[in-house]
């Protein structure tokens, strides 16, 4: 994780990757950029670094040409280096026209005290801007199409990476596209060719429905309800307390007393190799629906109780009606608001 401020820009170039020219538009010369382009850059760099769909990467030395190159990497090899780089990627966009075109931002960087080189694949996206025209001694404003616009500061990239120059770990993120027929993560498996392993939110989302799954299929509905509330109230705990959870552990925790499900939830998890796997989020975005328990009845009442609430039973009871229906009270309540 490096924060923006940590992020010292020392070389930028932007290649073009237009897959309607036919062939890639290489600079020869680094970007000459003011503070406002260096901070758009440091955003997207810092995102990437703290982003929990960002995935670790481990090159296979013998076929990556990238890691080649840049385990030889010298500071006056960057210009020609990036080309290489660029060429690489354009070779494969070129083949598979499902892959977006986009220009390639190639930064070096220093973070943390270590030397980073990041490769920012900002896909185009089509939006509108006004255009001008003389007609004679007047003015003629239009509004046209444009389809080469890049991400703003805010948006998340959908391929990009992160590679230590000392150490040549990699930090990826990236996004599945068609290729011969087959939907495949081309930015790590094609190009930068190297093995991954599964990003944090994705391993929290793999063990949040294995719970769900297990408890649907094992348990009658009540039940499962409440144990899934259960389950997510100790989720969140873990989360709060220690950042992330053994998978392992939180197994424990959950399926204390049921010896079966807990079994049932390994063999789901053993299929992705998570039994003994950490899960440690980074964002808040990613943690944040499990800050609240979300009830929904069958009369269309839905309910939405902060974990610490819930966790308080002079505030938070549900109670178990003598015909089999469930009431919640909830107790204590001193300001009653309505919104629209």
């Amino acid at each position: 994780m490096i924060g923006k401020e940590e992020i010292r820009i020392k070389n930028i170039i932007v290649h073009i990757m237009d897959a309607t020219v036919g062939m890639p538009v290489l600079s020869d010369f680094e970007l000459e950029y003011g503070s406002d382009f260096g901070d758009f850059v440091r955003e997207h760099i810092a995102r990437l670094t703290m982003g929990d769909d960002t995935k670790k990467c481990e090159f296979y030395q013998k076929e990556s040409e990238v890691y080649h190159w840049l385990k030889e990497y010298r500071e006056e090899d960057f210009v020609p280096v990036s080309q290489k780089i660029a060429n690489l990627l354009y070779e494969i966009m070129n083949s598979n026209v499902d892959i977006p075109s986009a220009d390639l931002l190639v930064v070096r960087f220093r973070g943390q005290n270590q030397e980073y080189l990041a490769l920012l694949k900002m896909n185009f996206k089509a939006s509108y801007t006004h255009k001008t025209m003389a007609e004679g001694e007047n003015n003629l404003n239009e509004i046209i199409r444009y389809k080469a616009v890049l991400p703003t500061e805010t948006q998340k990239l959908t391929e990009a990476a992160i590679i230590n120059l000392e150490t040549l770990q990699v930090q990826v993120i990236e996004k599945k596209y068609e290729i011969n027929g087959e939907k495949t993560n081309y930015f790590s498996y094609l190009f930068l060719k190297c093995s991954s392993e599964l990003s944090h939110k994705t391993k929290l989302n793999l063990v949040t429905k294995a719970i769900e799954k297990v408890q649907k299929e094992g348990l009658n509905e009540y039940e499962a309800c409440e144990a899934a509330m259960e389950a997510k109230a100790i989720l969140q705990e873990e989360l709060a307390e220690k950042g992330g959870f053994l998978v392992e552990d939180l197994a424990d925790k959950i399926f204390e007393e049921k010896a079966d499900l807990r079994n049932a939830f390994q063999e789901q998890i053993e299929k992705y190799d998570l039994v003994r796997q950490e899960v440690l989020p980074q964002s808040e975005s990613t943690v944040r629906k499990y800050q609240k328990q979300h009830l929904l009845t069958d009369t269309g009442i839905e309910i939405k109780i902060p974990m610490e609430q819930y966790r308080n039973p002079a505030n938070i009871e549900f109670i178990t009606n003598e015909d089999g229906t469930v009431s919640l009270l909830i107790k204590n309540i001193e300001h009653l608001e309505a919104k629209y």
